[in-house]
């Protein structure tokens, strides 16, 4: 069985996170979805976990730290395309995040980047199959 990954997110508002992963096509498994949190299915392997500041704090004994005012981590997310790295950020903006900065072409990658309203961060980016190996590798 292939490794799945649950990312758990904290959320200041588990109603208007739905409705943001929702309008970039991500949908929302609710058998274990609730008032307090949301199961955003990404791929058949990505899981975001929203879950509400006071679900967060029951998960982990650490403080928390508020993606909008620290980073922890960033989420670089595949796509198929150019096309869809576009559609995924625009997607994004007008459901109320925003643009971190300009696209970056690179020739062989290319991305964009862009916060959910809590302040998440997300780098869709799209790496061209043939270019991708000998670059990658490099390291």
């Amino acid at each position: 069985m292939p490794r799945m990954i649950f990312i758990t997110l904290p959320v200041t508002d588990v109603a208007r996170s739905r409705k943001f992963y929702a309008a970039l096509g991500f949908s929302i498994n609710e058998k274990f979805s609730g008032e307090t949190s949301a199961c955003v299915v990404v791929s058949e392997a990505i899981y975001f976990m929203l879950s509400s500041h006071d679900q967060f704090r029951q998960f982990s004994p650490k403080p928390l730290i508020l993606p909008s005012v620290g980073a922890t981590c960033l989420f670089a997310l595949s796509c198929d395309s150019r096309a869809e790295v576009d559609t995924l950020t625009e997607a994004a903006i007008a459901a109320g995040g925003k643009s971190l900065h300009d696209p970056e072409d690179l020739g062989f990658m290319y991305s964009r980047a862009f916060e959910d309203p809590d302040g998440n961060g997300f780098g869709p980016m799209w790496m061209d199959p043939a270019a991708a190996g000998s670059e990658v590798n490099k390291g």
